[in-house]
């Protein structure tokens, strides 16, 4: 057995064997009755997440002096709470504010799309796109759409809504990787969104000699698991306490293939720092990178200048990796891609 489909073995246990003391105050909430976690739904979980987006950000601010569960609460150790200390503050409430402009994010393909069409051509290679925190499928639809209009075989994640790695998700999507990669007798790219940016990652790590790339948009890697606006939207949809389930797993480093993290320091969820791949010998390798783009998190995943990104690095021939080089777009490379190299 894998160390993924063990620790989500070994995890999903002992879940069972406590009992029922977890409760989806999402649906408290709405003004539901308490339900059982373990009982809720999934489908209804998801209505929610995707029906009422504001409704489940107010959820994050009026709970921040509230623990999820006496039950998550007693898990975590005073020294661990020392150890995982934040390392970088979530982004403030003004960013926050701004993750609205996700829309305005998709709006402006339609006029970046002729450059959007000038961007490398794929060489038909296998690509696996894996959704944010409580996100489907759906929600990459239009990045998968773009990248198979290049010529790669995209797919999504074919795991429903992201909450985490509950029964049966990792042992799936790795499932799904092995046999992509047997079946095309090539090895596959993985792109993921947030949290699906995490399971690429590991999976990379579990898997390395069947992906050739990793690539990440708005990814929480880096420094204390706390260090975002949705720490507490992912315990309240996973079950988990997401300090115990860091330390599962070396987030930090980097799988040793090819790995290039899309972030924005306007980024209203997750504090940018926490995206950046360290070049420490200990975390990174020469092929390890970092492209700041101008994003909300909400909408990185479909923006134009990110998905510029994701098809720059696609695009590369296997075993030929270089950094990536601003586009000169007439002249807007620097203003599109701030901090990268011309």
């Amino acid at each position: 057995m894998g160390r993924l489909a063990k620790f989500e073995s070994e995890f999903n246990g002992e879940l069972k064997n406590k009992g029922k003391p977890l409760f989806a105050l999402s649906l408290t909430r709405l003004g539901m009755r308490d339900t059982p976690l373990d009982q809720t739904p999934t489908g209804h979980c998801s209505c929610f997440v995707a029906a009422y987006p504001r409704q489940c950000l107010m959820f994050e601010f009026s709970s921040m002096r509230t623990p999820l569960s006496s039950s998550l609460s007693m898990a975590r150790s005073k020294k661990h709470d020392t150890s995982q200390s934040s390392e970088f503050p979530a982004p403030s409430m003004g960013l926050l504010a701004m993750e609205w402009r996700a829309f305005w994010e998709f709006a402006a393909v339609v006029p970046a799309w002729p450059a959007l069409q000038q961007a490398p051509s794929g060489d038909g290679h296998s690509v696996i796109v894996i959704p944010g925190l409580a996100a489907s499928d759906a929600s990459t639809a239009p990045l998968r759409k773009y990248l198979s209009g290049l010529g790669y075989d995209v797919a999504g994640w074919h795991q429903g809504s992201n909450f985490g790695p509950r029964a049966g998700v990792l042992d799936g999507i790795l499932r799904m990787v092995r046999e992509t990669h047997a079946a095309s007798g090539r090895k596959i790219s993985l792109v993921g969104w947030s949290l699906g940016g995490v399971f690429a990652r590991e999976i990379a790590k579990e898997l390395p000699d069947s992906v050739r790339c990793v690539i990440t948009l708005g990814t929480p890697f880096a420094g204390s698991p706390r260090s975002t606006n949705a720490w507490r939207l992912y315990e309240m949809v996973s079950g988990r306490n997401i300090e115990r389930e860091a330390d599962h797993f070396e987030l930090q480093k980097a799988p040793p293939v090819p790995t290039s993290s899309v972030y924005s320091k306007t980024d209203g969820i997750v504090a940018w720092q926490g995206s950046i791949q360290s070049a420490a010998p200990e975390f990174g390798h020469k092929q390890t990178e970092n492209i700041e783009v101008l994003a909300s998190h909400f909408g990185i995943g479909l923006n134009p200048s990110a998905w510029w990104a994701v098809a720059d690095r696609l695009a590369q021939p296997e075993g030929k990796w270089k950094p990536f080089r601003k586009p000169k777009m007439l002249g807007l490379g620097g203003l599109v891609f701030p901090s990268n190299l011309d």
